[in-house]
């Protein structure tokens, strides 16, 4: 007794002298424990995963002296035992971001974990809390269940039900279900839906690497008898609606099949698994027709009650049929995942007839419709999904547009159904007549503001029937803007819609004509992206895609990933430079370099190809400035910017990852592009790239082809050749991702932020005068083709913001913002404006505020970082910082709080 006594009060001296030291310096040390980049993951199969943390040290110039990390299978251990997994030992370092270096990591095992922490002093700070990371299979070796589906083929069309018993015979203590689907799937135990993601798994390029999913299913479990229930859809993975990608004809295409093990670990430390076999029975369900591009059908008429508890009879259920892998690499879907994010009531409902009512929701979105019916048993209902409504009543025969109703015209141009049993963008349900019936699709999303529903017979439908969801990667939002001009903060709120509308596991063009991973729109948009949300894991995904893609010879196709399609002529520089651009922002925005090891062999692989047919240089590699306004670029020279851009990274890269004679070999590659293209299309004498027109100015500024003594007199014939063009945008894809920037970081902010700002055609403010909640594809609104009306291709406006105005940028000398580049630009359109981005030390503010002659600049600066102010004024400015007057130059400033005025 006096032993434990003596324990326990060792115990609380212990947690009572932290809580003092904690008191006495005020802070709590780390925080935001993450592993690969997730909050407590379950799933893990890294045998050297990352650990990352933030510094909690709120005092000024606070930064990180040393740390130690500790990672134990008990939690306990972390306090007491000191049985570790790994300690890593007090490091002096200000690095807050790792990897593991312990014990060889076991499979399916939760492991704790915590960070100490010394401030600048090199005091103790407070330990952090405790986090986990817990493994999953670790290896393919590990999986105990079979593939197995149903004896349908790839033309079968309703999507099967599976179902299987079992007995829990002990006490629970936990239980993790790991599914891998070839297609996709919902998952039930005890007729509970797990979990509350959609569209699992992520789209992969099936036939050489599929996606697990780990679930946590502990409290869904019951000792006795239990029931494992799954359905699955077709998604990319059986595409039975035909369209010019030719998804139809993918290489891995099957009827959907999958593979579970259920592990279950009982009180007495005892596993079991149950998982898929031949014993599992199979049965069609209401679902009779799915498509992940056009919509899903379904019969409530074939429901089955209770088809996924415990006891329901499935004597009249099939047997399953076992089945090869789709592929050979089975991996965990670490990353965030897909939900319906947002609930967005009706905004209006018209009703035209009893049989025909328009719904909007206000806003456009990717993602779906629940629908409450009421109606007699066979009514077929169809609810179709657009982003616009007919502005005129047809008068030519045939034609069907009648004003006020849904109009597909925009958006279904590359649809080829073979008849009409498969409309496009609509859900069709047939009623049951036993009254209500609640209808939400499973495997398809769509993109849309306004829902039509037409009934075969009548039926009385209320503007509180029809929901919308906001369908997207759930992927944490992490920037923020605000300003004086409303105009700016709606094109960054539509910015930001059209982003998460093209983020389904992987960065689309637009949510409803394609669906497609365009290499072009997703690095056009990465900095946008990266600067409002927390997405490295999707995109390391999205680069393991280009990994599967890639041929021998180190071509990749320009829809990534693809069944196929793709793999032309056009797919070169100017859109497949994804493979260099995605990895070198990531290493930019988290200071992670994992991702640029693990592509460099892809990056150096394509830089070879393209240097293999473009010996001189230059090349013409490239698809060219799409949708440009009127004036046309020369493919070779915006093809071979890229060039450069891709050699740069990747000699860049070399240099990061220790490589000297990668590092020399395209360092001089680099230069030779660089020369080829000032040979050929500057002239200096002008200081005039090409033609002179917006994009061709604009590319060699942004990319840093112009030569240092050239570069502010190619920025003011930039910003002369915008005042030509009437202060407006004459640019396409290309140059909309350079311009702004191009004059902003030049000396030309004024004319940058007027371009930003303008809302007459053409401009990104002309769509949201307009009444547009989201970007579009074309300039012109009216335009005859291109004309999605949600597109991320011009995107770079909602990054612009954040740099050019706000002025926060990753230093390539210290990545990650470890070291904060802060060059606002007070431009005299606002009074105000305010930016914030949550690195991975912290949130950064950059905020300033215009009072007559006087600015104010406040910015914070996370703890553990630095930044380094470049104040955009002239000789005759008065600077203070703090109240004390300083200098005009560049200012280095450590981790806190500052205000400084210009006068």
């Amino acid at each position: 007794m006096k032993k434990l006594l003596k324990i326990e009060t060792g115990i609380l001296f212990i947690i009572l002298n932290m809580v003092t030291i904690a008191t006495a310096y005020g802070q709590s040390g780390a925080i935001a424990l993450k592993c690969e980049h997730l909050s407590s993951p379950i799933g893990v199969d890294a045998a050297h995963p990352r650990l990352s943390w933030q510094l909690n040290d709120t005092r000024q110039g606070a930064v990180q002296s040393a740390y130690q990390v500790f990672v134990a299978k008990d939690s306990s251990s972390l306090l007491f035992t000191k049985a570790y997994s790994w300690d890593s030992g007090k490091i002096r370092s200000s690095v807050s971001s790792i990897i593991y270096k312990g014990k060889v990591l076991e499979s399916f095992t939760r492991y704790y974990w915590k960070v100490r922490t010394w401030d600048k002093n090199g005091k103790l700070l407070t330990d952090s809390r405790t986090s986990f990371f817990e493994t999953g299979m670790m290896g393919m070796n590990n999986w105990k269940g079979n593939w197995i589906s149903d004896e349908g083929s790839i033309n079968t069309l309703p999507a099967p039900y599976f179902r299987k018993t079992f007995v829990a015979a002990k006490k629970i203590r936990s239980a993790r279900a790991y599914i891998a689907v070839g297609g996709l799937y919902e998952l039930y135990i005890n007729g509970s839906k797990v979990g509350n993601h959609r569209l699992d798994p992520m789209y992969t390029r099936f036939d050489r690497r599929n996606l697990y999913v780990s679930y946590d299913v502990t409290a869904q479990l019951q000792s006795g008898k239990n029931a494992i229930g799954v359905i699955l859809g077709n998604g990319w993975y059986n595409h039975q609606s035909l369209a010019v990608w030719n998804f139809d004809r993918a290489p891995w295409r099957q009827r959907p099949t999958f593979c579970l093990d259920l592990r279950i670990t009982y009180d007495d430390g005892t596993t079991n698994t149950i998982y898929t076999d031949d014993s599992w029975k199979t049965h069609p369900g209401p679902i009779v027709f799915n498509s992940i591009y056009t919509g899903e059908h379904y019969d409530s008429r074939l429901e089955i009650p209770g088809w996924n508890t415990a006891n329901f009879d499935d004597k009249k259920w099939n047997e399953t049929m076992l089945r090869a892998a789709p592929s050979r690499q089975i991996v965990s879907q670490l990353m965030a995942p897909i939900r319906n994010v947002e609930e967005i009531a009706a905004k209006s409902i018209v009703k035209f007839t009893d049989k025909d009512y328009v719904i909007d929701l206000g806003r456009n979105i990717s993602g779906v419709t629940r629908v409450k019916l009421r109606g007699d048993s066979g009514t077929v209902v169809k609810i179709i999904h657009g982003e616009r409504l007919y502005q005129v009543t047809a008068t030519k025969p045939g034609d069907k547009a009648v004003k006020g109703h849904v109009d597909l015209s925009n958006i279904d141009v590359y649809y080829r159904p073979k008849d009409d049993t498969d409309p496009y963008q609509t859900d069709i349900v047939i009623l049951n007549g036993k009254g209500e019936v609640d209808f939400m699709p499973k495997f398809n999303y769509k993109g849309f503001q306004y829902v039509e529903v037409l009934s075969s017979n009548p039926i009385r439908l209320q503007k509180e029937d029809v929901t919308g969801y906001f369908m997207h990667s759930d992927v944490a939002a992490v920037g923020n803007i605000s300003s004086s001009n409303p105009l700016i903060d709606k094109l960054w709120k539509a910015t930001n819609n059209s982003y998460l509308s093209n983020l389904f596991g992987y960065p689309t063009d637009c949510p409803q004509r394609e669906k497609n991973g365009w290499t072009g729109d997703g690095h056009f948009a990465v900095e946008t992206g990266l600067f409002n949300f927390d997405g490295i894991t999707v995109y390391e995904k999205w680069m393991a895609d280009h990994r599967d893609e890639q041929q021998p010879n180190g071509v990749l196709p320009d829809i990534i990933p693809t069944g196929g399609w793709g793999y032309g002529t056009a797919n070169g520089t100017d859109w497949t430079s994804t493979i260099a651009i995605i990895p070198w922002n990531l290493y930019m925005f988290y200071g992670d370099s994992k991702p640029l090891a693990d592509n460099y062999n892809n990056i150096k692989a394509y830089v070879n190809y393209v240097t293999g047919i473009s010996p001189n240089g230059l090349t013409t590699f490239g698809r060219g400035d799409w949708v440009p306004v009127k004036s046309s670029s020369s493919l070779e020279y915006t093809s071979s910017v890229y060039y450069y851009v891709d050699a740069t990274i990747l000699a860049k890269a070399a240099k990061i990852l220790g490589n000297q004679a990668d590092l020399a070999r395209y360092s001089a590659l680099a230069a030779k592009i660089k020369k080829a293209i000032n040979d050929k299309y500057f002239n200096p004498a002008t200081c005039i790239y090409g033609s002179g027109v917006q994009t061709e100015l604009s590319m060699a500024l942004q990319w840093k082809v112009v030569p240092e003594e050239y570069r502010l007199k190619v920025a003011q014939n930039l910003a002369k050749r915008v005042a030509q063009d009437g202060m407006h945008l004459d640019v396409g894809v290309l140059g909309a991702k350079a311009i702004l920037n191009a004059l902003s970081d030049n000396g030309q902010a004024e004319t940058a932020y007027k371009l930003a700002a303008q809302d007459t055609y053409p401009s990104w403010g002309w769509w949201i005068v307009n009444g547009a909640t989201t970007l579009y594809e074309n300039w012109d609104i009216n335009a005859a083709r291109d004309i999605s009306l949600n597109h991320m291709m011009f995107g770079e406006i909602g990054g612009w913001l954040f740099k050019g105005l706000g002025g926060i940028k990753p230093d390539e000398t210290q990545p990650g913002f470890k070291n904060v580049l802060l060059q606002p630009n007070f431009v005299t359109g606002l009074s105000y404006f305010n930016a914030s981005h949550e690195g991975p030390f912290g949130l950064i503010k950059s905020s300033w505020l215009r009072d007559g002659g006087k600015v104010t600049y406040n910015v914070v600066i996370p703890a553990n970082s630095s930044a380094t102010v470049k104040l955009p004024v002239d000789s005759k400015a008065k600077v203070f910082l703090n109240g004390k007057q300083v200098a005009n130059t560049q200012h280095k400033l450590s981790a806190g709080s500052y205000r400084f005025e210009i006068r």
